[in-house]
C-alpha cells in the first residue's frame, strides 16, 4: 500500500513539473524561441536616404541622407512574432547616446541642442509576398523639436538666444518592402539553418509616403540639415586660428551623400554674374525613405558606437 501511494506522489509530482513547464514556456515570449534571432544594426553604416517624387518617379530629387540605428528579431517559425524597431536621423544629431536598442527615448526626455529631427519605425505585422520579398508593415513617428530664438541687435548683443524646444510628435502607419532578403542567405530565403550560419545581413529595403497622408513629415524633411553619413569621423581643430579659419578639419569615410542629380550648370557658368548651379525643385506628392542597414547577428549587443554610430569624436 506504501508503494502504491509513494509510486500515485511521484506522478503527481511529475506530472506538476510538466504543467509548470508548460506554464513557463507559455510566458515566455515566442521571440525567446525564434529561429533567426536577434540582430543590431552597425549604425557606422547604416543609411537612409530621403528622395522627394512620386509613385511613378519616387527618386527624382535626393533631399537628404541620414543614420539609421536599431535592432531586428527575426522568428522563421512565425513572422508575426518579428519585430523590426528602427531610428532615423541627420549624422550630426545625438539621438543614438539616448535611444534605447528598441528606439524609444526615455521618459520625459530633454534634447540636446543638436536634436531637431527623429524618424522611429516600429513593426506591427509582416507579410511575405514570395520570393524573398517582406513587406514590414509599421508605425513611423516623427518627433520634431523646435527652438524659438531671439535676436537682441543692442551694442551688447551675444548671438542668438533659444527659448525651451517644443517637441513635436506624429504617428502614421507605413510599408517598407524588403526586397534582398533571399538573396543575403545564400543557403535560401528565410530558413533557419540560412540565418545562423550568417554572421552579418545587408538588407534594402523602401517605403513611400504619401505627403497627404502625412504632411508634417515633408516639412520637417525640408527644414532639417542632412549632412553626409561618415564612418570613423574624426574632427580636429587647428593649432593656430588666423584669418583664414575655417572651423575643424574632418577625416573618415563618406557611407552615405545626397546626390545633386537635379542640379546643372548653366551654360554661360564663367560669366561674372554666375550664381552656381541651377537646380530643379522637387515636385511630386511622395517622399521615399531607401534604408541600406547592416545587421549583425550577435547574443549580446555591439558596443555603444556601434549602435548609436557616434564613433567620431567630433
Amino acid at each position: 500500500m506504501k508503494s502504491f501511494i509513494t509510486h500515485m506522489f511521484e506522478l503527481a509530482k511529475s506530472r506538476s513539473l510538466v504543467i509548470l513547464t508548460a506554464v513557463v514556456v507559455s510566458i515566455i515570449s515566442p521571440l525567446a524561441f525564434a529561429e533567426g534571432g536577434t540582430w543590431f544594426l552597425d549604425s557606422t553604416i547604416s543609411s537612409a536616404r530621403l528622395f522627394q517624387g512620386s509613385t511613378a518617379n519616387p527618386d527624382s530629387v535626393n533631399t537628404g541622407v541620414a543614420r539609421v540605428t536599431g535592432k531586428v528579431m527575426l522568428d522563421t517559425n512565425d513572422l508575426d512574432n518579428s519585430v523590426f524597431s528602427l531610428s532615423i536621423y541627420p549624422a550630426d544629431e545625438n539621438w543614438g547616446h539616448a535611444l534605447s536598442p528598441e528606439g524609444s527615448l526615455p521618459r520625459n526626455y530633454f534634447p540636446d541642442a543638436t536634436d531637431h529631427t527623429l524618424m522611429t519605425f516600429k513593426s506591427t505585422r509582416i507579410v511575405n509576398t514570395g520570393n524573398g520579398k517582406l513587406k514590414v508593415i509599421g508605425n513611423l513617428t516623427l518627433t520634431h523639436v523646435e527652438r524659438s530664438v531671439t535676436m537682441d541687435g543692442d551694442d551688447a548683443y551675444a548671438g542668438p538666444v533659444y527659448g525651451e524646444p517644443v517637441i513635436h510628435t506624429e504617428t502614421r502607419e507605413v510599408t517598407f518592402l524588403f526586397s534582398n532578403l533571399s538573396a543575403a542567405l545564400s543557403s535560401g530565403p528565410l530558413t533557419p539553418v540560412g540565418l545562423r550560419e550568417k554572421v552579418a545581413l545587408d538588407l534594402s529595403a523602401a517605403a513611400g509616403v504619401i505627403h497627404e497622408d502625412f504632411p508634417d513629415l515633408l516639412s520637417a524633411i525640408q527644414d532639417a540639415n542632412w549632412p553626409e553619413v561618415v564612418q570613423n569621423e574624426r574632427c580636429e581643430m587647428p593649432a593656430t586660428i588666423g584669418d583664414d579659419y575655417h572651423g575643424a578639419t574632418c577625416t573618415g569615410t563618406v557611407i552615405a551623400a545626397t546626390r545633386h542629380d537635379n542640379c546643372r550648370m548653366p551654360a554661360s557658368g564663367g560669366t561674372e554674374d554666375y550664381a552656381g548651379p541651377i537646380c530643379t525643385p522637387p515636385a511630386g506628392d511622395q517622399t521615399t525613405i531607401a534604408l541600406d542597414l547592416k545587421l549583425l547577428h550577435t547574443d549580446s549587443e555591439p558596443a555603444t558606437e556601434v549602435l548609436s554610430g557616434n564613433a567620431a569624436t567630433r
